[in-house]
């Protein structure tokens, strides 16, 4: 068995090109360029040159599209959760799970450059469960009736097979055919783009310290005023 393989901009056999368009940094648009198919959810990609973005899309879940070079035909709509990198690259890169000889290798996950989390795409029940058993490792997966859904038309994100995979509940397939929440083996929430703030003080970093320096204030003040007030006398 091979290993999982990661591949960038000078990947050979896999991604021979990875560009990435700077003007659109929002939606993390690259351009990647396969010389051999490679499987995503629910189709497989012949060689040639593709566009992968994220949609624009409320949804706490990731949605990435993939389109042609020209950016005038829509492969599929796919959705992901997020994947975890400690040390972001400073290039495009996409993973690949091992699949059956003769197979097309199915991508895994897609990182934008400089960011530490990616995008884990989900993949049908079905295909989760041959990819967990051939990897040796969870992968996250959704209704095998939603295999269609991905390649569907999405002039927006609110058509209603993109909502139905939205509000899909998504599993986690094991390598043992067990089938488990997807929250017990991956992070199913985004990073945070700043980091938490809390709404109010500790419960240690209460007000009475400084009732207590108050009521020191006071006395000085109240001890002044009778010395003042005795001066004058």
């Amino acid at each position: 068995m091979r290993a999982k393989r990661v591949f960038s901009i000078s990947a050979a056999m896999i991604g021979s090109m990875a560009c990435v368009v700077k003007a659109d940094e929002w939606d993390q648009k690259t351009i990647f360029t396969f010389n051999v198919p490679v499987e995503v959810p629910g189709q497989v990609l012949l060689p040639g040159t593709y566009v992968f973005k994220l949609a624009d899309s409320a949804s706490d879940r990731n949605i990435v599209q993939v389109y042609n070079k020209n950016e005038d035909h829509l492969y599929g709509t796919f959705l992901a959760i997020p994947d975890y990198r400690s040390r972001p690259s400073g290039k495009p890169i996409i993973t690949f799970d091992e699949r059956p000889v003769g197979s097309p290798e199915a991508v895994k996950a897609w990182f934008y450059p400089g960011e530490n989390y990616g995008h884990d795409f989900v993949y049908p029940k079905p295909k989760a469960t041959a990819l967990a058993k051939a990897n040796k490792a969870p992968v996250p997966s959704m209704p095998a009736e939603l295999a269609s859904n991905t390649t569907l038309p999405a002039k927006t994100m609110q058509e209603p097979h993109v909502v139905a995979m939205k509000i899909a509940p998504l599993k986690a397939q094991q390598p043992t055919d067990e089938e488990v929440e997807i929250s017990e083996v991956f992070a199913v929430l985004p990073a945070p783009d700043v980091p938490d703030v809390p709404a109010q003080l500790p419960k240690t970093a209460s007000g009475l310290p400084l009732f207590v320096l108050a009521g020191f204030v006071s006395l000085g003040l109240a001890a002044s005023l009778r010395l003042v007030t005795a001066k004058l006398r």
